[in-house]
């Protein structure tokens, strides 16, 4: 997707309802001094060309409203959580029909080593070691737009072993150094212990080495969760008939791939794009993953094994695990694909804004800087919406080609597959 540009006029639509923004969100900020200061940062987000550093957001010569905003992003006491609730319930009410939770990893290489949780670190996304930040945004994701509201940033050991580190970064003696989906899987336990709101699946990709603990902890609060997991992963699964007694453990590659004869042709249309897609799907009922035999999963209910088959594939190529049973594999498959949905807004909308441009060394302004950035991200999304409200797809979200209609609801049904063959269409 390509980068925002916005013209004068919209610019200036979209100050005017970040007035409003700071009025809705900025009520916990205690001095209107702190409120003025954001929304300058924010009018910087937005209307700023290049990187949006502190210093192009003051403008050449500014040093007084540098050293202002300075202040308020790396020093002032604020408490960014407040902000982020209050985004994140005007979301639920507004946006367009909101679906599901989705984790979204935010990798941000550095050449230095003073900046918060910067360190060498081998990076999935990357596929290599990188020097860099790794961070996740939790996202509100519809088929028609997604919202960061709630961010985490992963802290290497040596940022909390070292009490320099510590000191020099401002770090909060509650933070631990985790893996980035452990980080991910807390902040989505606050949220749905102290936001107030409404319960709505989580979509992540989680590796082998995390799974245990991301089902156990979603299942002990009854989050409904959909987890991408590795086709390598081990699962259990029971046996049938008198000769086949369970549990068996397989490979989820292996246990989809018995299953092909069960297949359902799925019809959807890919996001952002326009373009129709084919999809053969199955599933099967898993007891869990038995990767940590000292924490067995704590799931109340049966798991489901997800797989699917991309067109003309011989063999499964992506693979979920859910604890929702209520829904068709259709259905299930359409909430896995929102992380497409967010993909395009984080790099068409989100980086524009400058998710990654934080240049500070405080873990208090990475944070104030990401709260920021996330209301700069729904003013423009919000703002293009409002400009064209007789267009699903306005501005920088709308994806080529012809428009879409209204996805279909489609009733509960069985998520095993039967015996024939059945197609369904997601568009």
């Amino acid at each position: 997707m390509a980068r925002v540009v916005l013209p004068e006029e919209s610019a200036k639509d979209i100050s005017e309802l970040i007035d409003v923004l700071i009025s809705l969100f900025f009520e916990s900020l205690p001095r209107r001094d702190q409120r003025n200061w954001a929304r300058v940062y924010l009018n910087g987000l937005v209307r700023t060309s290049g990187k949006k550093t502190i210093r192009n957001i003051a403008g050449t010569g500014a040093s007084s409203v540098e050293q202002s905003l300075q202040q308020f992003i790396s020093k002032s006491p604020w408490d960014w959580t407040p902000v982020r609730r209050s985004l994140a319930q005007h979301l639920e009410r507004t946006a367009q029909r909101p679906l599901a939770w989705v984790v979204q990893p935010m990798v941000i290489e550095k050449a230095g080593d003073r900046s918060v949780g910067v360190g060498r670190q081998f990076v999935p996304q990357l596929g290599r070691t990188a020097n860099c930040q790794q961070a996740g945004g939790i996202w509100l994701a519809s088929s028609e737009a997604s919202f960061p509201v709630e961010w985490t940033l992963t802290l290497p050991g040596p940022w909390t072993s070292e009490l320099l580190h510590r000191r020099r970064a401002g770090i909060p003696d509650t933070a631990r150094s985790l893996t980035p989906a452990q980080d991910a899987v807390g902040a989505v336990q606050r949220m749905a212990a102290t936001w107030q709101l409404q319960r709505r699946p989580v979509v992540m990709e989680v590796a082998n080495t995390d799974i245990a603990h991301t089902i156990e902890s979603f299942s002990l609060q009854d989050i409904p969760f959909v987890l991408k997991v590795d086709g390598s992963l081990p699962v259990s699964f029971g046996g049938a008939g008198r000769h086949k007694p369970g549990p068996h453990t397989a490979p989820a590659r292996e246990l989809i791939d018995s299953l092909r004869s069960q297949r359902r042709v799925v019809e959807w249309t890919r996001h952002g794009r326009g373009e129709g897609a084919v999809t053969l799907l199955t599933a099967a009922a898993v007891l869990g993953t038995p990767l940590d035999e000292r924490t067995p999963p704590a799931a109340p209910a049966p798991l489901l094994l997800v797989g699917a088959w991309t067109e003309a594939a011989l063999l499964p190529s992506e693979f979920w695990i859910t604890n929702i049973g209520d829904r068709p594999l259709a259905q299930l498959f359409l909430l896995a694909k929102l992380t497409d949905r967010v993909s395009l807004d984080f790099a068409g909308i989100c980086e524009p804004v400058g998710i990654r441009d934080f240049e500070g060394r405080s873990f208090r302004g990475w944070h104030h800087h990401a709260t920021l950035a996330s209301v700069a991200h729904a003013a423009t999304l919000l703002g293009a919406r409002g400009r064209a409200a007789s267009d699903p797809y306005p501005g920088p979200v709308r994806p080529p080609g012809p428009s879409r209609p209204t996805p279909a609801v489609l009733p509960p049904r069985p998520l095993i597959p039967g015996q024939s063959a059945h197609r369904e269409f997601i568009r």
